[in-house]
């Protein structure tokens, strides 16, 4: 089971750290995501996180704003947003599936890309607005 929290209302150009914690799951054997679906439109891989927190991915529009990692101690995967766009409301989500035989960066890009999971949280709302 995956458990989202730390969504809320920020104004343009704050900040929000999402968390996804996993119980009866150790997240430190799956590749996690943050995925995120606004009214109308589809669903969409944000950032994902493999074995370490050196094997991430990140969509074009969060570059250099997000930033995704893993404490296995805490069995907790981060979302760390920055400079938050109206265009960023959502409800955000996570989702974990198995590392995989040979984790790697190019299966922690297409678990985002292709919106791969096993297991999936019930998510976080995130709205800007001013």
């Amino acid at each position: 089971q995956l458990t989202e929290s730390g969504g809320g209302l920020v104004p343009p150009g704050g900040s929000l750290l999402l968390s996804c914690t996993g119980s009866g799951l150790s997240l430190a054997n799956y590749t996690v995501g943050w995925f995120r679906q606004a009214p109308g439109k589809e669903r969409e891989g944000v950032s994902c996180i493999g074995s370490d927190n050196d094997m991430t991915y990140y969509i074009n529009s969060a570059k250099g704003r997000f930033t995704i990692s893993k404490d296995s101690d805490k069995n907790t995967v981060y979302l760390r947003m920055a400079d938050l766009k109206p265009g960023d409301t959502a409800l955000y989500f996570c989702g974990a599936r198995p590392l995989g035989p040979f984790p790697s960066t190019s299966y922690v890009r297409f678990t985002c890309t292709e919106l791969l999971g096993d297991y999936w949280g019930r998510g976080t709302q995130v709205t800007v607005s001013s």
